[in-house]
């Protein structure tokens, strides 16, 4: 008798989870926004970028390289790949980078996650201010306002549901 309203509960979860999936931005939101108020303000982005440098700074020397760069781009595009389409905007994915240009494999931000281009504010081109073909930390997170401003489509100040999907 109990397996009947477990599993009526279990399927409701599963809808709202699958619901979930389906809303624009939702994947972004549940990686950026760390006190789970549907927002992501400025202080998380900084936070989350700055935990994205650490994590794939391979050697830990305040630099990614062209390699730690490559990684970078295959995490994004496999963060991609595992969403449902419309699933919204994991690490960074948006428009894809084309073949070539030393991005790795060339799969850059994945294939069409972004809109309007705002994807880019994680690419190596987007952060690399001094145009030596590596990121410093300090590069890194001085772009952190203007890639905060692409992601902020409607300018409210925090990154919400609202800034993602077609308008």
């Amino acid at each position: 008798m109990k397996r009947i309203p477990l599993l009526i509960a279990a399927i409701a979860l599963g809808s709202v989870a699958y619901a979930q999936q389906n809303v624009p931005g939702a994947h972004f939101i549940e990686n950026w926004d760390f006190n789970e108020d549907g927002q992501v303000t400025k202080e998380e982005a900084v936070e989350r970028r700055g935990d994205i440098f650490t994590t794939f700074d391979e050697n830990d020397d305040g630099i990614l390289s062209a390699t730690d760069y490559a990684a970078f781009d295959e995490a994004r595009a496999a963060d991609h790949e595992s969403m449902p389409q419309g699933g919204g905007m994991g690490m960074g994915q948006g428009k894809g980078m084309g073949q070539g240009g030393g991005m790795g494999q060339g799969r850059g931000m994945g294939k069409g996650g972004g809109q309007y281009g705002r994807g880019e504010g994680m690419t190596m081109k987007f952060n690399d201010v001094n145009g030596d073909g590596q990121v410093t930390r300090e590069e890194f997170m001085a772009r952190t306002d203007d890639w905060y401003a692409m992601m902020d489509k409607n300018g409210d100040g925090t990154i919400t549901a609202d800034d993602f999907g077609r308008k």
